[in-house]
């Protein structure tokens, strides 16, 4: 399989290295599978020779032109983390022939793939229209709010939907590149995962701060104080809108615009963050965590966290 990577001025470069260095290994590894897939033929690409990374370092890229023979064109994500910033940037002059690309490459056909904030170059060339994708996700209400037409699933770490391929945050790129692995051979992705030393991560809800994603509107913001502060009693959500002096109806509508869930999804999210901290970091038995965070019944809560978070309430404590 030919596969292009687009190095440009100001990507990751823990992003693009991660791409590089899994592809390579799954190369240098096949040999030890019975019936080794066929190599990943990786090449580095640019619009100019040299490139500058986020971090000032050089890479060497071949002409782009490379992408219009690849089976494949991967993104890596650009190094910048403020919303305003990244979306000035996807939007704006520089990112334009990057957009071309990735729009041109869509129109062949050729099969994309992308992780973190790369994934917003993808949204703005409109490739990602009427597909489900995951992003970073504390980016994923801002993504939301600009790209209505995508069906954002911040927990998920790796979604593909018609062809397109994109993954969560920052090192999700290590999870981008076994996925695609993957696609050509399940055995040496699990092969090159136990070389690295990688755990499988199917979901970033572990990793969300409920609190950092209601900071982008303040009606999901007053209701997460709310909600914080009666988490251990049974939340009446028609409570919760009357005490921040909203209609019922108006929350539901900022928290599903905002996060695209329900009032009583976002609870749940932060019950999950609150046990799973109690886990942690306390010896207090599941059954006392479950009535702190609102719960009568531990299974309750051992239920909802392995559905959250894809693991069990044992294992995070051992953690």
């Amino acid at each position: 399989m030919d596969v292009a990577v687009l190095a440009y001025d100001g990507v990751f470069d823990s992003g693009l290295a991660a791409l590089l260095d899994v592809l390579e290994g799954a190369n240098s590894m096949r040999g030890e599978l019975p019936q080794p897939p066929p190599a990943w033929n990786v090449t580095t690409i640019g619009f100019r020779r040299r490139i500058r990374t986020g971090a000032g370092h050089v890479v060497e890229a071949a002409p782009v032109d490379a992408a219009e023979e690849a089976d494949l064109l991967v993104v890596p994500a650009l190094a910048e983390r403020r919303p305003d910033a990244l979306i000035a940037h996807v939007s704006g002059p520089a990112a334009a022939p990057a957009r071309r690309l990735v729009a041109a490459a869509r129109e062949r056909g050729t099969p994309l793939a992308s992780a973190c904030t790369g994934t917003w170059l993808l949204a703005e060339s409109g490739v990602l229209d009427g597909l489900d994708a995951t992003t970073s996700w504390w980016l994923a209400p801002y993504f939301r709010k600009r790209y209505p037409a995508v069906t954002v699933d911040q927990t998920r770490m790796v979604t593909s939907s018609d062809g397109v391929t994109t993954a969560g945050a920052a090192f999700g790129h290590v999870d981008l590149a076994l996925a695609i692995v993957r696609m050509t051979s399940p055995a040496l992705a699990e092969l090159v995962a136990r070389y690295l030393v990688v755990d499988e991560r199917p979901s970033q809800a572990a990793y969300a701060i409920s609190s950092a994603l209601a900071q982008s509107d303040p009606t999901l913001a007053a209701f997460e104080r709310w909600a914080r502060a009666h988490l251990d009693q049974p939340i009446s959500i028609a409570d919760a809108a009357r005490a921040i002096g909203v209609s019922e109806r108006t929350l539901q509508r900022a928290v599903r615009r905002t996060l695209g869930t329900s009032p009583v999804g976002f609870v749940q999210d932060l019950r999950v963050e609150r046990a799973s901290h109690l886990l942690r970091t306390t010896d207090l038995p599941l059954e006392v965590i479950a009535r702190k965070v609102g719960y009568e019944h531990a299974n309750t809560l051992r239920v909802l966290l392995r559905e959250r978070t894809g693991t069990t309430a044992s294992a995070m404590r051992a953690r």
